[in-house]
């Protein structure tokens, strides 16, 4: 609880902000993106096809999307807004795509998804530049998910079969990627300190390290304390 009060006698009230302790969404998020992207890769790599595509969509909307969703209101929550915003963009992902299995198991290629899966990249790229400053690991993932998307768009708008099977394999070094990164955060969860490397930079180090007066200096400032957005 951080407590705001004016001097005494000055007239102004006295603000208190409740900060509630959440568990990392992170390791949810990671494990959860991981699976995905393995029925993903089995997709692109002709591991999955024929009757297998509908099954396929069902677990990503049904299993895959509301985890990610969850872990993405999680992150909210916890104030990490970029992390917040890579897993609801991918949650919502999960659950088209599904649905377009579901309905669609035949459809080869679409000229809508190609569109979709290019806008989909072409959002991810800031939110992967900006990780970098703050959580390396993060940024690493979010590139390759960046050119993972944008095969997978390059092959729905006319590219050779052989761009679908370079994203599938970009999917399976996704899926290596997502084991990493799920683990590292676990772990740094529970030990409260860093085990595998994370590469943490900046405010993302310092929130590690620096007190909690320090962390929270700014918090009038932020958004749903502040007045308006």
């Amino acid at each position: 609880m951080i407590r705001s009060d004016g001097p005494a006698g000055d007239g102004r009230r006295a603000a208190t902000v409740t900060v509630r302790p959440y568990g990392n969404p992170l390791p949810l998020g990671f494990f959860c993106f991981g699976i995905g992207m393995a029925l993903l890769a089995g997709t692109g790599l002709g591991l999955i096809s024929g009757d297998q595509v509908r099954p396929a969509g069902v677990l990503l909307a049904v299993f895959v999307f509301p985890l990610q969703f969850l872990a993405a209101v999680m992150a909210f929550l916890a104030r990490d807004t970029g992390a917040a915003t890579a897993l609801g963009l991918f949650a919502s992902s999960w659950a088209a795509l599904g649905t377009l299995h579901i309905v669609a198991p035949a459809q080869q290629t679409s000229v809508a998804l190609g569109m979709y899966l290019s806008a989909f990249a072409l959002m991810l790229v800031p939110l992967a530049v900006t990780a970098f400053s703050g959580k390396v690991l993060l940024g690493a993932v979010l590139s390759v998910s960046v050119v993972r998307a944008a095969l997978a768009a390059a092959y729905q708008l006319g590219a050779p079969r052989a761009v679908e099977r370079a994203d599938g394999a970009t999917a399976l070094l996704l899926v290596v990627l997502a084991l990493y990164a799920g683990t590292a955060f676990l772990l740094e969860d529970l030990r409260q300190r860093t085990v595998l490397p994370i590469w943490r930079r900046g405010d993302a180090r310092r929130a590690l390290e620096e007190d909690l007066d320090g962390q929270h200096s700014r918090l009038p400032q932020e958004p749903g304390v502040r007045k308006q957005l």
